[in-house]
């Protein structure tokens, strides 16, 4: 009976263990919610820092990517360019740049800013090679290139859900997020791509409207992400509420820029232009280059009549002769211009939702017309590069706006045109004779 109190004594009070969970559950346990305090902050913003960092697969995965990229945009196969997104690396460098700018660390800005460069460079060079290839095999079809070297508003909005969920899932969870990669690199390594093909393959304007899309994209991607951090209470040191609002400012004014400037968009506004060189849709009207300037006159020479009059014999009829002489008469030559009978069609094109409207085939920029947008065309079209391009006029918000289109890209509501060159007749009038006429009594 003495020996119980004395064990009590000894042991007082012994809580049962608890068994621990493992260290991965654990770790999944603590990054379901952000901590709130500075500490639990600073390691989180650490831990996501560390896993940020650049590692060697990126520059070989980019390697490879920018390879297959250039062969698919050689080979003009969405299948290829599919596949070489797919090889590309995980784009945590890019999450590791936006975190870098909300901690305020410049050296960790400086290592994965140079890191994301060095694999665009990569991208950059497969596309530059492949396209100093295409020059051995022209003319061949580039439509990818063109499709990948502007802008899709589908696009945009598929790369803003996958800037917010690679943020928001890198922030939340150990796992690797491949889809959310998979697009922010179709967003930043595809126009890349097709830009340094357009330099190679010596394509007029593709390398700088492909440059002037990535910009776009990137500085699109940089802004929903910072706000997604911002979101998920991440508390910025007074360093990275500098970097980071001056880094916000910067996207805004790339976006303002290159939105508001004439970048190729499929929402841009038409600004008005004059077109050269306008088919009027008029009906038929002979064009008459008439100089007539008709100087119909009649001569008449008549003798006079002398008449003797004596009054022992009677007058004698005098002989009269009537001579009519006409001037040649000017007949005008009526040339008839015979305008040949419009086609209409509409822009049907299979990607992104509209076609590219260009001054010349393969030329500079005009604007965007979406799909269902009704075409006129009267089978001027010109072949570049093994690719058929049609002159086209439309009528966008109250314009007549003139230019070239991709035949490929137009459903035609009339029976497709067979491209041959326009007959125009000419219907020539001789001159009328000279009429000389003597009348003799």
């Amino acid at each position: 009976m003495s020996e119980a109190p004395s064990q009590q004594a000894e042991n007082p009070q012994q809580e049962p263990t608890i068994p621990q969970p493992p260290r991965r559950t654990r770790r999944a346990t603590r990054r379901s919610h952000i901590p709130t305090d500075p500490a639990g902050q600073a390691e989180l913003i650490a831990s996501l820092a560390r896993r940020a960092h650049p590692s060697v697969e990126l520059f070989i995965f980019s390697l490879a990517c920018g390879a297959i990229l250039g062969l698919g945009f050689l080979l003009d196969s969405q299948v290829v360019l599919l596949f070489g997104i797919l090889v590309a690396p995980l784009m945590t460098p890019w999450v590791g740049f936006l975190l870098a700018l909300l901690s305020g660390s410049l050296r960790f800005m400086f290592e994965t800013l140079m890191a994301l460069l060095i694999s665009l460079i990569f991208v950059f060079l497969g596309g530059l090679l492949t396209g100093f290839t295409a020059r051995l095999f022209m003319p061949i079809t580039l439509n990818n290139v063109f499709i990948h070297a502007r802008l899709w508003l589908p696009g945009i909005v598929v790369f803003a859900i996958g800037a917010i969920t690679l943020v928001a899932s890198f922030a939340r969870s150990e796992n690797k997020p491949f889809l959310p990669s998979v697009l922010i690199a179709y967003a930043f390594f595809l126009p890349i791509s097709a830009s340094a093909f357009g330099i190679g393959s010596g394509l007029p304007d593709v390398w700088l409207q492909g440059l002037l899309v990535f910009s776009t994209h990137f500085a699109l991607t940089g802004i929903l992400g910072l706000l997604t951090l911002y979101m998920l209470r991440l508390r910025p040191s007074f360093g990275g509420i500098v970097l980071s609002g001056a880094a916000l400012l910067a996207f805004a004014a790339t976006l303002f820029v290159l939105t508001g400037s004439g970048s190729p968009s499929g929402t841009e506004a038409v600004t008005p232009s004059t077109p050269t060189n306008a088919i009027q849709p008029s009906p038929l009207s002979p064009t008459s280059d008439l100089a007539v300037a008709p100087q119909a006159s009649a001569t008449r020479t008549a003798g006079a009549a002398t008449r003797t009059s004596s009054p022992a014999k009677t007058p004698s009829p005098v002989p009269l002769t009537l001579e009519i002489t006409l001037p040649p008469t000017e007949t005008p030559t009526v040339t008839l211009t015979l305008q040949p009978e419009p086609i209409y069609g509409k822009v049907s094109a299979n990607e992104g939702g509209g076609a590219n409207l260009r001054d010349a085939p393969g030329g500079t920029y005009i604007m965007t017309l979406l799909n269902g947008t009704i075409v006129e065309t009267y089978s001027e079209f010109q072949l570049v590069n093994n690719v058929t391009w049609v002159k086209v006029i439309a009528i966008v918000n109250g314009q007549r706006i003139e230019g070239w289109l991709l035949e490929s890209v137009i459903a035609y509501a009339t029976p497709e045109p067979d491209f041959d060159p326009t007959v125009r007749p000419q219907e020539t009038f001789t001159p009328s004779p000279i009429v000389t006429v003597t009348v003799t009594p």
